[in-house]
């Protein structure tokens, strides 16, 4: 999966439960910046960021990453 896309990914995710950039960072202890960073495809998160990030918008690795449609 492309940086771009799953980027797209977590800002849907992200803004289907509600959350701001702000209040997804302060939910999983990182900055702002790094939450931008995510979404725009400049940043890939390690494999434990994108657990806590899945697990913080409730929802499977395996979706937040689209696997079965990749």
């Amino acid at each position: 999966m492309g940086n771009n896309r799953l980027g797209n990914r977590i800002r849907s995710f992200r803004k289907l439960k509600g959350y701001t950039q702000q209040g997804l960072a302060e939910k999983l202890g990182v900055s702002l910046y790094f939450v931008g960073s995510l979404e725009r495809g400049t940043r890939v998160p390690t494999e434990p960021v994108l657990r806590k990030i899945a697990s913080t918008l409730q929802i499977d690795v395996e979706e937040l990453c689209d696997i079965n449609n990749a």
